[in-house]
Order: structure tokens, then sequence, then C-alpha cells
């Protein structure tokens, strides 16, 4: 075996590295190349290259590997690398995510403090002066949920100068204005007007003033609200109709006018105009934003309409349920400019049963906006005679009880309701 580098012999060896025996100086001659077994040069990438497979030879050894992966960022100088076989995370990305988690998180914390200091600032304004534990021989409860919804006259917190510009008088106390029974369930919703001037049995009950024991009588509808309050109202429709009111709400003028007012008023289009001395109703045909003051004169009037108070309550319900599509839009519920004048202007004087949370309010108010987008339909209890003489109450609205009963069995199982009234 020759353990002389390729291109060296033994004859040449003789030749050359010995000196040489002549007197003269030898002449120049060429050398040959001698290799060496160095390692061959170490490829580098170049920085911010990706080369898992790029290993590093720190001491100029043996070339073997040292474990030691390039990677984005690491360099020949030793910079930290990431996982075998991946890249390591930029700074700068790992900074952004670090900032967009803490500012998410920031977000939904603000959003949950709002928007729960929103709910229980707002039910806590809901005022609950009714007490339906006290209603006395209740019917058993039904599918789906009854809102008994009452229109007052209370002239609470109007000015003498407000009473006047608004038609509604001096009048003492309150009375029922409207009545309407809001029916939800599986069967999509049903509202049922109910004429103040029904005539029926007022149950037997005890003055809460006086103390007084009254029997049982045939009264207009509207009697029983001014007898008792919101309790015996509610005792009483339960009486006639089989129907469990499950909550109460009542509003009244002034109530109406600051909920209409803070909404910025509400869109009605009429087939014909309307003009009413009593009310203060001065309309033409058309579609119109009506104010507060407006608003009250329009669900108020009943001389101009030929079935007066069946007319007014066609006109209550149209108007409710764009007073609930109105203040149910997007442009309310997402504006609080006008969000929060609205749940003040309308809290304020909005009087519910004690068991009515914020939530069962909204349901109500989503259920009528539900009417007008079609999903339910818009009645009145069924009539028979809507000028019905009596002795002691003069004309009266008397149902015609086959279809009424029908009705009222239809709602009490939720069932899809087939029977309407005029």
């Amino acid at each position: 075996m020759n353990d002389w580098p390729e291109g060296r012999t033994p004859d040449r060896r003789d030749r050359y590295g010995r000196g040489s025996t002549s007197a003269e100086p030898e002449s120049a001659r060429p050398m040959p190349h001698i290799r060496r077994d160095t390692p061959p040069p170490q490829y580098r990438p170049p920085q911010g290259y990706d080369s898992p497979g790029a290993l590093r030879n720190d001491a100029g050894g043996d070339g073997y590997s040292t474990g030691q992966v390039y990677g984005r960022g690491g360099g020949a100088s030793g910079g930290t690398g990431g996982p075998a076989g991946g890249r390591a995370p930029r700074a700068g990305a790992a900074d952004w995510r670090k900032r967009a988690k803490i500012g998410a998180v920031v977000l939904v914390t603000a959003l949950l403090a709002v928007g729960g200091g929103t709910y229980f600032w707002a039910d806590g304004k809901l005022r609950r002066e009714v007490d339906l534990g006290q209603v006395k021989d209740r019917p058993k409860a039904g599918e789906g949920t009854n809102y008994l919804i009452v229109g007052s006259d209370s002239r609470e917190g109007l000015s003498d100068e407000e009473k006047k510009d608004l038609h509604t008088g001096s009048a003492e106390g309150k009375r029922t204005d409207s009545m309407m029974i809001l029916h939800t369930g599986d069967n999509g919703t049903t509202m049922l007007s109910l004429p103040r001037d029904s005539y029926v049995t007022i149950p037997a009950f005890t003055g809460k003033e006086s103390g007084k024991r009254f029997p049982a009588a045939t009264h207009k509808l509207n009697q029983a609200y001014a007898d008792g309050g919101p309790e015996l109202l509610t005792q009483t429709i339960e009486y006639n109709t089989g129907l469990r009111i499950d909550h109460y709400a009542e509003i009244g003028f002034g109530g109406f006018r600051n909920l209409v007012d803070a909404l910025g008023g509400v869109e009605m289009c009429l087939d014909k105009p309307l003009k009413d001395r009593d009310s203060g109703a001065d309309f033409k045909a058309g579609c119109q934003e009506l104010n507060g003051a407006q608003s009250l004169a329009f669900v108020r009037q009943r001389h101009q309409e030929a079935d007066q108070d069946l007319g007014r309550m066609r006109n209550q319900q149209k108007f409710l349920n764009t007073l609930a599509k109105q203040a149910a839009s997007p442009a309310t519920v997402l504006n609080p400019f006008r969000l929060y004048p609205v749940i003040g202007s309308g809290l304020d004087t909005l009087i519910v049963d004690k068991d009515m949370g914020l939530w069962d309010l909204m349901d109500m108010f989503w259920a009528m906006k539900g009417v007008t987008g079609g999903d339910g339909q818009q009645t009145t209890v069924p009539i028979a005679n809507p000028n019905f003489p009596t002795r002691t109450d003069g004309v009266a609205v008397k149902w015609d009880m086959t279809k009424a009963k029908q009705l009222f069995g239809q709602l009490e199982k939720d069932e899809k309701v087939t029977v309407t009234g005029g």
C-alpha cells in the first residue's frame, strides 16, 4: 500500500526534498499540488432561510452534526432555533397575538360589564306594584303565556298645561282605556282586544279601602278596574274567559307620550283622514310620523269610527305593533343614545306584576313585534251586539259567547286560532 499522497512516488521523493549535490543551485521547478485531508467548507444558509437539514460544525472538526438546527433568526453566532424541523416564531408575531388576546378579553369584559349594568339598571326601574297572588279563584294554567296589557287614563306626572295640550281632561283616579290579552305559544302570537264596554260578570270582591264585601254583578269591564284596580280587573277577565293571566303590564298617558318621543316618533300609515275634537286627533291620509302627543290622540280617538270602541281597538293594535317593532329594531337596540332614553322613559311609568322580570317584558315586546311581522294575528273577542242596552250601565258590548268560548279554548290549549271577532 502506498502511504504517499496521490501524485508522489519513491522515485520522485528521492529527487525532491533532500537538497542538491550540485555546486550550482537548482533552477526552479514546478511543485506538485499537495492535497490534505481537511474537511470541505460547510454550507451555511443565508439568514432567514429555513434549512432544517443544515447542521453546524462549530469546532471545525470532523463535520459530524452537533445537533443544532439552523432556523429562522439563528445565524452562525448561535441564535436560538425553533423545534426540530420547524421554524422559530418571530418576536413581532408573538407580541401581536398576545396583544390581540388581551384586547379580546378587555372587550368582552367591558361588554359584560356594560350589558350587566344596563340590565340591572333597567330591571330596577320596573314598578312592580301588581300582586297577582291576591287574585282569587284563578283558573288552571294553560299552554303558552298570557300577558294582560292595559292602557290607563292615568294623568300621573302631567301638569295642568300638559293635560290641556293632550286633551286628557283632569279626572281624578284612573280607568282602563284599553285592554288586550297577548298570547304567545308554539302556534304563534295572538293579540286579543277586549272592549272596555264589554258587558261581563264582575266576581264578588272586598273593597280595598272600605273593606266592604260586594256581591258578584254584571257591569262594563272597565268598572272592575275602577272598583278594585289591576287585581280585580285580572280576576274579572280570568272569570269570563277561563284564561289564566301570567303577567300584567300597564302604562298611563304620560308614560305613553314619553316613550314615543324617546323613540323619535312612530311612523303610521292611514287609509283616510282622521279628525276627532275630543282626543285632538287631526291627521291626513297617508304615511306620516307621529310624535308622543299625536300618538296619544290617535289611540284615544273613537268618534270618527262607525263602531267607535271596536274601531279604536283596531287602531290601538296597529299602533302598538308598530311601536314594538320600532322599539325592538337594531336602530334602537344597538344605539345607546336612543336605547337608554327609551328604557328610561318607558319603564319609569310602566306598572307590572311582582313576578315580571325584564326578560319577560322583552319577550312581551318581541311577541308584539312578531304580530306585525306576520308571526301571529290580531283580533277582538267575538261580538253579538255592540250596542246592547243595559238597565244600569247604558249601552254596552255583548259578547257572542258561543264563538268566544271556542276562541278562549283554543288559546288555553295553545291551538291554532280559527275563531275571529269583529
